[in-house]
Order: C-alpha cells, then sequence, then structure tokens
C-alpha cells in the first residue's frame, strides 16, 4: 500500500482493529460537532433575520428549504463518492481511491457551473415555480441569487469534506468549518447589528466564508500527499468509473431533494395558520438541530467507517459500529428531550424581539410548534443509525425511500388531514412532526431487520471461508 501516506494507513488499521466504540466517538464526535455548530449558526442567523424583521424570518425559512433542494446535488456526488473511496480504502487499493477521488472533483465542478448557469438568472420564474408566494420573492430574490452563489462553492466543499471524512480527518473538519462559521457570523453581526443592513448582506457575509474555505482548500489540496492527492490525470469519466458513484449518488440526491421538497410543501400549507407560522416551524426545526444535528454528524462519520470494514470484509464488525452508534443515538435523544424542554420558551423569546417590537404571537407559535415535534428526537435517533448502516452498504436507493416516506407519507397526509378534519391551528404543524418522526423511527427498525440478518449471513460466510484457509495443526491451509 505505498500509495497511502503513513497518516492515511495508520488510520485504515485503526478503524478496522480498535474498539468499536473508541472508534465510533473518536471519528465521529468531531463531526457531530460540527453539525451542532451549524445548528447554532442557523439559530443565530435566524435571530439576526428576526432583528430585521418577521416576515425576513419567514422568508429565510422558505428559503433554506428551497436551497436544501439545490444543495442535494452536492451533497448526493459527496456521499455516493464517499461511500466508493472508503470502500477502496478499505481494500487498500489506492489506485482506485485515487480515481474516485479525482472523479468526484471534476463532477462536482461541472454541476456547480450548470447550477450557476441555470439559477442566477432565473432566479424570480425558478421561485415561482415553486410556488412561493409574491410576498416573499419581493423580500428575498436578491437574498437568493447570492445563496446560489455560494451554493456553487459548497458543493466543491462538501466533496472536500466527504474525502476528508473518508480518510478519518474529522478534527480537520470540524476545526475548518468552526472558522468558516466564526467569519460569516461576524460579518452578519456587523452587517445587521453595525450597519443596518438586511437580508442580503446576510448571504453576503455567508458567501463570503465559503470562499474563506474554498481558498483554504485549494492550498491544502496543493500540499497534500499519497492516494488521496487531487490530480487532473487521474480523472477517468469513462461510464465504467462514473456510473458506480451516479448510482450511489443519485438516490441520495433524489432523497434529499425530495425531502426538501416536501418540506416546501409543509411550509406551504403551514402558511394556511398564518404567514408566521412559516417562520415558526423554521425555527422549530432549528432549535430541534441542536438534537437531531448529533445525529446527523454521527451519521456522516459512522457510514464511511462502515463502508470502510466492510470493503476489508469485516461483516461482524460493521454490526457492531451500528449497534453502538444506535445506543449513542438514542442516549442523545433522551437528553435532547430533557434539555430543550427545560429551556423551550426561553429560546422561543430569543426569536420574538425585532427591530421595533416584541411579538409574543410568534413566540407562543414557536413553543405551541415544538413541544410536540421535540417527542421525535429518540426515533430520530435510530433512523439515523439505520441510514448510516444502510449507507455504509452502499444501499442508498432505501435511504431514499425511508425518508421520501418520512414526508410524503407520514408528514404531507398528516397536516392534510388535521386541516380538513380538526380545527387545530398551528399546533397541527407540530402534531404532524411529532407523528412523521416517530413513524419514521418505526420504519427504520424495520428495514434494518432483513439487513441486519444479510450482514449475519456474510460474516458467517466469511468466518466460514478464513477457516478454511487457516492452516490445521500440522498441516496446510483447508486441511482437516
Amino acid at each position: 500500500m505505498a500509495g497511502f501516506s503513513r497518516k492515511d494507513d495508520a488510520f485504515r488499521g485503526y478503524a478496522l482493529n480498535a474498539p468499536p466504540l473508541r472508534v465510533l466517538l473518536t471519528s465521529c464526535m468531531p463531526l457531530a460537532l460540527y453539525q451542532v455548530l451549524q445548528a447554532v449558526f442557523k439559530i443565530l442567523d435566524a435571530v439576526m433575520a428576526a432583528h430585521v424583521g418577521a416576515e425576513e424570518v419567514s422568508a429565510v425559512s422558505c428559503l433554506s428549504q428551497i436551497t436544501l433542494m439545490i444543495t442535494a446535488l452536492g451533497t448526493g456526488l459527496a456521499v455516493g463518492g464517499s461511500i466508493k473511496i472508503s470502500e477502496a480504502y478499505g481494500k487498500g487499493d489506492d489506485a482506485l481511491v485515487r480515481k474516485h477521488v479525482a472523479n468526484v472533483y471534476a463532477m462536482a465542478i461541472l454541476v456547480s457551473a450548470v447550477v450557476a448557469v441555470v439559477l442566477i438568472p432565473f432566479a424570480v420564474p425558478f421561485l415561482r415555480l415553486l410556488r412561493t408566494s409574491e410576498e416573499l420573492i419581493a423580500i428575498s430574490t436578491g437574498y437568493f441569487r447570492v445563496e446560489v452563489l455560494t451554493l456553487v462553492l459548497n458543493f466543491f466543499n462538501t466533496v472536500y469534506i466527504a474525502v476528508e471524512r473518508s480518510r478519518g480527518h474529522a478534527q480537520k473538519i470540524l476545526w475548518l468549518n468552526l472558522a468558516m462559521v466564526l467569519i460569516k457570523l461576524g460579518l452578519s453581526a456587523l452587517f445587521v447589528y453595525g450597519l443596518g443592513q438586511g437580508l442580503v448582506m446576510i448571504a453576503v457575509a455567508t458567501l463570503i466564508g465559503q470562499v474563506a474555505m474554498t481558498a483554504y482548500i485549494l492550498v491544502s489540496m496543493a500540499r497534500d500527499e499519497g492516494a488521496f492527492r487531487f490530480s487532473p490525470k487521474n480523472i477517468d469519466l469513462c461510464a465504467g468509473a462514473v456510473l458506480p458513484v451516479v448510482d450511489l449518488s443519485c438516490p441520495v440526491a433524489a432523497e434529499k431533494m425530495l425531502f426538501a421538497g416536501g418540506k416546501v410543501i409543509v411550509n406551504a400549507m403551514s402558511g394556511l395558520y398564518g404567514a408566521l407560522t412559516v417562520g415558526a416551524l423554521g425555527i422549530s426545526n432549528n432549535i430541534g438541530g441542536l438534537t437531531t444535528n448529533w445525529h446527523m454528524g454521527l451519521t456522516d462519520g459512522a457510514a464511511p467507517l462502515i463502508s470502510q470494514n466492510r470493503g476489508a470484509g469485516r461483516y461482524r464488525r460493521t454490526l457492531q459500529l451500528y449497534y453502538r452508534l444506535l445506543a449513542v443515538d438514542i442516549l442523545i435523544g433522551v437528553i435532547g428531550i430533557a434539555v430543550v424542554s427545560a429551556t423551550l420558551p426561553l429560546l422561543a423569546d430569543l426569536f420574538a424581539q425585532s427591530r421595533t417590537d416584541y411579538n409574543a404571537e410568534f413566540r407562543d407559535m414557536i413553543v405551541s410548534i415544538h413541544q410536540w415535534e421535540m417527542l421525535g428526537y429518540v426515533t430520530l435517533g435510530v433512523n439515523s443509525a439505520t441510514i448510516a448502516l444502510l449507507m455504509g452498504y452502499g444501499y442508498t436507493k432505501r435511504t431514499m425511500v425511508l425518508n421520501v416516506m418520512r414526508v410524503f407519507l407520514y408528514r404531507v397526509p398528516v397536516l392534510w388531514a388535521f386541516q380538513r378534519f380538526t380545527q387545530l391551528g398551528a399546533e397541527a404543524v407540530g402534531l404532524t412532526m411529532m407523528i412523521s418522526n416517530i413513524a419514521t423511527g418505526v420504519t427504520a427498525v424495520a428495514m434494518a431487520v432483513p439487513v441486519v440478518r444479510g450482514i449475519r449471513r456474510l460474516a458467517r460466510e466469511e468466518e466460514r471461508a478464513g477457516a478454511a484457509r487457516a492452516p490445521a495443526p500440522g498441516g496446510k491451509a483447508g486441511q482437516a
């Protein structure tokens, strides 16, 4: 394995042989902390938007789901590429690692170019196509155009993070993203509180943060060594090299686009209870991120670990990682419910104060929605752990089905039923979120059972094959 650097070779040995819980915590907790910082960043961003006005909060909440639909293209590519890179890494195939790394970067550049050319000039028609209200379009078109520029850079940055995640550089990812968030928040605070600017400059602050990250990444890539170093000469966009990555990436991208699109539909339906309800739901989701983003970060770190061990034929170890991840995610969900239950009114108060007044109605909406939504924290942890297992084994089509069901079976129809057959107000949105999150966790358990059985069968077959290869006492390999 001369193609791997000494550090990459050492991490591969650690991922395949160290105690599973230790590997899980040391490799995934920095990524989980990063995701929680992202949730804090979203909350502070929303607080700054609320300082401008409640309508601006609704605009940001609405556009956040639209931008997530676009971001799904880059995320899907990063996940698919990460799975193939991790498999090759686990096998010790440095030539295949080099090819996958080069191809994923090349594909990210192509996708980002297409997004920029299509969406920046046609921002208004695109927002109308997604049934965004004319009021929100008027407030947020400039903000959206700057966000698209940010997403173009984010495609590339996301792929870099996925590659680094595959090689166990969790702390590097944490510090890199922390620096980006601090730049963004500092500039946002300056623009909003110091200079009295609005939404567009909040988006500009995010763009500057992504530019700084991209600049660092380019310098870091130039200094890299070993199989993970990007080199244009390793790009091989033939069907045999690209299609396996695309086959894994497309379900992830479709899943995330559909999930975000479903949230756009839910936002539109929530508008029946008033324009502020859309913003309150967005704030509720951000508060939930203080818990569920721990789950997301653990999933981001665990999926490559499972894929690496799968690539090395360590099937039973992949189940050990899954069971420990499941226990950690459930514990996080329980702690999250306890902490948020005690602090929810205080958190809601943060968003009720604008430049001119205190909006008690908005605060009460946030509380009425999230007091139900938070009851799904534990089952969302079960869902996240199962998704890590499914992605680690390349079952991205199953993760797509799971998350599409979460929105289009357990969420949109349930909210429709509440609106049609009950007299509930904004509280119906929170009840819908709770039902969908609990039902998704139950479905994840049902989906995990046959997968676990299949992995156990693979483990038994591998162990029997290993026993057959092992030399018997006083004889040759395979002799009894």
